[in-house]
């Protein structure tokens, strides 16, 4: 199976993840960099293990978890903020987040945190 669609597979498991717990934080009272940042973390640490067992087929190591999460919740927040201070409709945010993190997240996942070494 082609690396990117199983990126996308794993994708599509943690999006819904991301949208209903940013869902019950935005519900209940939060902003929505706050919910968008918090909803992300669940969501990446399964993200980071089976995208680095089942898509890239490496090993999960400390410094790689560091490196995914601390990129991908740059982004998070980045497009929360971005969405609060444009008073974006939540559900632009949710989509706008997932096509970056989907597009931008292969990628960095493909040519920073899970490189093979040569």
């Amino acid at each position: 199976m082609n690396t990117f669609i199983r990126y996308a597979s794993v994708g599509v498991m943690n999006t819904l993840a991301h949208w209903a717990v940013f869902g019950l934080m935005l519900f209940s009272g939060f902003s929505q960099s706050v919910s968008n940042v918090v909803a992300f973390g669940i969501a990446v640490t399964v993200s980071f293990f089976a995208n680095a067992k089942w898509t890239f087929k490496a090993q999960a190591t400390t410094y790689r978890y560091m490196v995914y999460v601390l990129f991908m919740g740059g982004m998070a927040f980045s497009v929360g903020w971005a969405a609060d201070t444009l008073h974006a409709n939540p559900i632009v945010t949710l989509v706008t987040f997932s096509v970056i993190s989907l597009i931008c997240g292969f990628i960095y996942s493909k040519l920073v945190v899970f490189r093979e070494d040569k």
